[in-house]
């Protein structure tokens, strides 16, 4: 695969207002996926997949039918669709409140006799609102919007292809609308315990030796957009590892390696920057982790 033009430039301080916006609309959503998925290991039942268009919950059961939500940000809306024909469309322009967008999409559910009650709480942010009183988040640039589903699409590519020579048991590409990033992880396919006093949500996350990698647009640990690899439990050691391409390395803070987007994106080979970074840290993690011959390069 070849790298396809010049990856966008997403600073996070020129769309932050829409960017916590578009989080609070992606939790609306996935908690909807969340009540009628069934409950699968690691959560697998919980994230959004990216689509040429924007995120898609993919197929939910309701009853003997079927129904998706579909957030396209091409014509900044969102669909939803049901397996008997009909559907139902939510506009994002002009900016609503999160309030409203919630008020919207769970009236186009009604409208198409899908009855879902979610929890309607933010999770996994600071200061959390809930979603149906939520007037505060009400920023929706196009723009930054378009150019966020531009950089998932080019970054779900490459993982695609990092991901396909994996012979274990791995994750699917999820956007995880609590924490707004895309992850991809690989299993040793051994048990590993949860965290000390780990609630429910990372119990069932974290009950496996794993080595995760993905990608954020930027938080307040990290105000940029990054990648990330981590490996859990944490290896003995991995912090001195030495990993590919220059200027990643391993952030303290945060406890995982990190290479910046601006980095990628400035690479003279945007794809071949990014397939080094997560080769070089689940071969460093794997190794230090004691996987063994169970796995395989993914190059």
């Amino acid at each position: 695969m070849e790298d396809s033009g010049e990856w966008p430039a997403l600073p996070l301080s020129a769309w932050r207002e829409t960017r916590d916006t578009l989080h609070m609309y992606t939790q609306i959503v996935g908690k909807v996926r969340l009540a009628l998925a069934p409950l699968e290991r690691a959560w697998a039942n919980v994230p959004l997949y990216v689509t040429p268009r924007g995120l898609t919950t993919s197929a939910m059961p309701y009853g003997d039918r079927l129904t998706q939500i579909d957030f396209d940000f091409v014509r900044h809306a969102i669909d939803i669709t049901s397996s008997d024909g009909r559907s139902r469309s939510v506009s994002l322009l002009p900016a609503l409140c999160v309030a409203d967008v919630y008020a919207e999409i769970m009236g186009a559910l009604a409208a198409l006799d899908v009855r879902v009650k979610i929890w309607p709480m933010a999770v996994e942010v600071a200061n959390p609102m809930r979603c149906d009183e939520d007037r505060v988040h009400a920023s929706y640039d196009p723009e930054f919007v378009q150019r966020f589903s531009q950089v998932l699409a080019r970054i779900d590519s490459v993982f695609m292809e990092y991901r396909a020579p994996y012979r274990g048991r791995h994750t699917a590409l999820d956007f995880f609308w609590g924490s707004f990033d895309l992850a991809y992880a690989r299993f040793s396919g051994r048990d590993a315990d949860p965290p000390p006093n780990a609630d429910k949500m990372m119990r069932i996350a974290m009950d496996a030796q794993e080595i995760a990698a993905g990608f954020w647009p930027g938080d307040d640990r990290l105000p940029e957009p990054a990648f990330y690899c981590y490996a859990y439990p944490k290896p003995d050691g991995i912090e001195q590892a030495q990993i590919l391409p220059a200027g990643a390395g391993w952030h303290a803070g945060l406890g995982e390696f990190v290479l910046r987007y601006d980095d990628v994106r400035s690479a003279p080979s945007p794809r071949a920057a990014l397939l080094d970074f997560l080769t070089s840290t689940y071969d460093a993690a794997a190794k230090l982790a004691g996987w063994g011959g169970s796995v395989e390069r993914s190059r």
